[in-house]
This record gives structure tokens, C-alpha cells and sequence, in this order.
């Protein structure tokens, strides 16, 4: 749900959501339209929706209705990508991971940890870099300065504890 949404917007729809349908069971056999009138308030609901229950009965015919604990699985699951896996292999699972998402991408590229932008290589050049204990963290701290910090187009540098190790100067 969270793609292309904030995170307040997912955090109002899913309660009323999991309260409805509370087992992959409930989800698979809900009507799709029922599924989409839950989440309708969240950008791309339709195929949001479709994801939601062929995840449910994939979740049923292959994973005994469980979640999957690794991530070559979990990225089978319809709509779920490595990001989504790495979130909850590391909160869930308590597993390391790193999510890269959009500020995870930025805040790492301009702290110089790489320079690429395509979020595959950029998890696996994170993940060859930092200690497998620190990947978890990692992202929620790039998540969070580039949310309070390293903003997209105004970053506020004249505030940023790390502006003094900073590379990208010019960006601010």
C-alpha cells in the first residue's frame, strides 16, 4: 500500500482494512470491489487491490498462508518488490535488510556512499559497504534524515549534524 503514498494515508486505511479481512483467507475470498472500497482513499487503489488478494492466495497455495521469511520469496509475492521485502525481513523478521527507497536512495548519494540511482545496485553497494548488523538501522536513519534533513529540493543543510562531512556542498 505504501507506493506512491504517505505514510499517514496508509496508517488511516489498513486498520479498517486488516479489521475486515484479519487472514489471507478472509482477502482471497473477499470480492475485489469490496477490497478496493477499503483502500479506494490510496493512490493506484485498483491495483493496489488486485495485489492485495493474488498476494493473499499465493500466500495460501505456496506459503501455507504464512509470510515468507526470505527475500527471494517474498519478492513473488504480486506487488511486492525488494524494498517491501528488505521492510519486513528487518521489522518483522528482524532480519537485516536494507529498503532503499526514495531517501534512502538521495541521502546516501549525496553523503557519497555511491553514485548510482537504480535502487538494486544501490542496496547491494550499501549492503558490500556497511557491517550486516548496521543494515537495518541504516535505512531507518537515511529514512528519517532525508525526511528531516536532507530534503528532495530544499535540503536544510544550515542544520544537518553530518553537513560538515557532507560531499555534496553544491547541493545546498
Amino acid at each position: 500500500l505504501s507506493a506512491q503514498c504517505t505514510d499517514d494515508r496508509v496508517n488511516q486505511v489498513t486498520p479498517a482494512l486488516f479489521d475486515a479481512y484479519p487472514t489471507p483467507e478472509a482477502l482471497a475470498e473477499a470480492s475485489l470491489d469490496a477490497i478496493k472500497d477499503r483502500i479506494r482513499s490510496i493512490n493506484f487503489f485498483n491495483n493496489k487491490a488486485k495485489n492485495i488478494q493474488a498476494t493473499a492466495r499465493r500466500l495460501l497455495a505456496n506459503f501455507g498462508g504464512n509470510v515468507p521469511d526470505t527475500l527471494d520469496a517474498m519478492v513473488q509475492l504480486p506487488g511486492v518488490g525488494r524494498k517491501t521485502a528488505n521492510v519486513v525481513l528487518s521489522q518483522w523478521f528482524k532480519q537485516p535488510g536494507i529498503a532503499v527507497d526514495t531517501h534512502v536512495a538521495r541521502v546516501s548519494r549525496r553523503l557519497g556512499f555511491h553514485g548510482d540511482t537504480d535502487p538494486v545496485r544501490i542496496e547491494h553497494r550499501l549492503k558490500a559497504d556497511w557491517p550486516k548488523s548496521l543494515w537495518s538501522h541504516l535505512s531507518t536513519l537515511l529514512i528519517f534524515h532525508g525526511r528531516t534533513f536532507c530534503l528532495s529540493r530544499k535540503p536544510l543543510c544550515q542544520t544537518c549534524i553530518l553537513a560538515a562531512h557532507c560531499p555534496s556542498e553544491s547541493v545546498c
